[in-house]
């Protein structure tokens, strides 16, 4: 009996004495909720909006006025009047043009030049009368008064100052074709009647005969690679006179 009750007494003394804390109780914590596969499936790269790339305006001038640089002129499409003539006409070496594009032909030439070729205005605005007088029948190598895109002083035969294959297709394997050919647009200027479109132009090729459509209009038609006024403005082809 006093075995027992001296136990007892040494184990509440050996607990009063301590003051080393008891081990907390440990607390479990809530496990987290399994993810899931939408929320374990990698977010998609999301692309940039595509940056908008002003369309070219084909409305900017008139296809249809005979004063605009624009104009349309073939086989179904006669000037309005027919005698146009324009008032802005001003004389190169070789013929008179408009000023715009006779100023245009003069920076051209002058640019062939500091690369060693020679072209000149051969021929370039022609009145009613005159196409009058050279029309000859043949409507695929001349055009009919009143239809000639000369008649607008928009347009230029060029030569060689020689004259060798004036007027000739050979004009267009020459260094002076191939040069037009190449770098023409960079001035304004159309190769108009190219080789491969005379169902759409209504004429046979003509590597000498350039038109002026302005900068920006031959720039878009050089860079999207459609070579006749024709199919570049949605217009039916020309082969014919109605």
């Amino acid at each position: 009996m006093v075995v027992v009750i001296a136990a007892i007494a040494i184990g509440a003394a050996s607990s009063a004495g301590t003051d080393e804390a008891l081990p907390a109780a440990s607390v479990s914590e809530t496990p987290s909720a399994t993810p899931t596969p939408e929320e374990t499936r990698p977010t998609p790269d999301v692309p940039a909006e595509p940056a908008l790339v002003p369309s070219f305006d084909k409305s900017a001038h008139s296809i249809d006025d005979p004063n605009s640089i624009w104009l349309v002129v073939n086989k179904l499409r006669p000037l309005n009047p027919a005698d146009y003539a324009p008032a802005d006409l001003v004389s190169l070496p070789g013929g008179q043009m408009r000023a715009e594009p006779a100023a245009a032909f003069t920076v051209m030439a002058d640019a062939a030049a500091a690369q060693g070729v020679s072209i000149i205005a051969a021929s370039a605005y022609r009145s009613f009368a005159e196409q009058t007088a050279i029309y000859a029948g043949d409507d695929n190598l001349t055009a009919r008064p009143g239809y000639s895109e000369h008649q607008t002083g928009l347009t230029v035969d060029i030569a060689t100052p020689t004259g060798e294959c004036r007027i000739y297709q050979c004009f267009g394997d020459m260094a002076e074709g191939v040069w037009l050919r190449d770098n023409a647009w960079q001035y304004g200027f159309l190769l108009r009647y190219p080789a491969d479109k005379t169902a759409v132009t209504g004429y046979d090729f003509e590597p000498w005969h350039f038109r002026y459509i302005g900068v920006d209009l031959a720039t878009e038609m050089h860079n999207t690679g459609i070579t006749t006024l024709e199919e570049f403005f949605g217009l039916p082809p020309a082969p014919v006179y109605p």
